[in-house]
């Protein structure tokens, strides 16, 4: 069995118990980080980058923002408009093979809540031109400061900003080789030497995490989400995933969401799987325990179950 991507590939007391030995064990730990807003996550194909929200001056726009989230609406979605120096969009579209671009199913148009200037780092909401309450499903990080949207078209609505060094994986981002296919990919950036199809798009994976981090690989225990990166079979396939803690009274499991299966560019320190072994070795795995952080080691998973890609884990240091 292998992990399929391609597009294919696509809380329980097992949880708490996950938990409750992790806090037993002797193992560094890190100080949490305390965030004012809500802090969503953004998994790319080139990497991870987090916002915080402005939950308190954009509150219409926020929850706007975060029922699209919550749904997964915006899971294997890709970047459709990267004008080079300016912003990095999405949200609208994902790519279903045989079919081509699917648009993401909007909700009503939000009220426009412009305040905050679109400086760099901003997100801000993307409307229709001539009509300021048109915000639905498309969004934006400035990559410059773009102050000349406060004044067009009622002003742009900033609802977040990057968090840490993540713009340094929006200027990556930027910086690209960008194919026009039409209304639907204009200026898409690509991650492959030249492109082919649409698998060499960006791709992007969104969720709502209790911390801001810049781990590479992160669980989540109030809400049992994994987040990991990783290569299969040296270079077949590399991909961006989520994994979800499932009750199993045999151990602590995981099972892969075949959703959020998104193509990755390798690096140093990504997870690795192999179909030979059933075997998936997370190298540094990064626990928010709420109150604490833990750091893992060495994280040892098996592929118990291939059809319905179940992980269970072995080991830890």
């Amino acid at each position: 069995m292998v992990l399929r991507s391609n597009f294919y590939f696509r809380q329980t007391s097992s949880i708490r118990q996950f938990v409750v030995l992790l806090s037993l064990s002797v193992i560094p730990c890190l100080s949490p980080v305390s965030d004012a807003g809500t802090i969503v996550r953004v998994s790319t194909s080139v990497g991870d980058y987090s916002i915080e929200l402005l939950d308190d001056s954009a509150p219409a726009t926020v929850q706007n923002f975060l029922n699209y989230v919550n749904r997964g609406d915006f899971n294997a979605t890709y970047l459709h408009r990267v004008p080079n120096d300016f912003v990095v969009q999405g949200g609208a579209y994902r790519f279903q093979p045989y079919v081509g671009p699917v648009d993401v199913v909007t909700d009503l148009p939000v009220a426009n809540e412009f305040g905050a200037s679109n400086t760099k780092g901003t997100v801000a909401m993307a409307k229709i031109d001539g009509d300021p309450d048109s915000a639905t499903n498309q969004w934006f990080v400035n990559l410059n400061d773009n102050t000349s949207l406060d004044a067009t078209n009622g002003g742009f609505t900033v609802f977040g900003n990057v968090l840490g060094n993540g713009m340094a994986v929006l200027d990556t981002i930027d910086s690209l080789p960008k194919i026009n296919l039409g209304f639907k990919a204009q200026d898409a950036p690509f991650i492959s030497g030249a492109y082919n199809d649409p698998r060499d798009l960006v791709y992007m994976n969104v969720s709502v995490v209790e911390r801001y981090s810049e781990a590479a690989h992160v669980f989540e225990s109030s809400t049992g989400l994994l987040i990991t990166s990783v290569n299969v079979n040296n270079d077949e396939d590399i991909v961006s995933l989520y994994l979800h803690a499932v009750s199993h009274s045999s151990g602590f499991q995981f099972k892969a969401d075949l959703d959020t299966v998104i193509p990755r560019t390798d690096f140093t320190g990504i997870a690795t799987f192999s179909s030979t072994e059933n075997r998936l070795l997370i190298p540094s795995l990064e626990v928010n325990q709420g109150d604490k952080v833990i750091v893992l080691t060495n994280v040892l998973f098996s592929l118990t179950d291939p059809d319905a890609l179940i992980f269970t884990l072995v080991s830890y240091e």
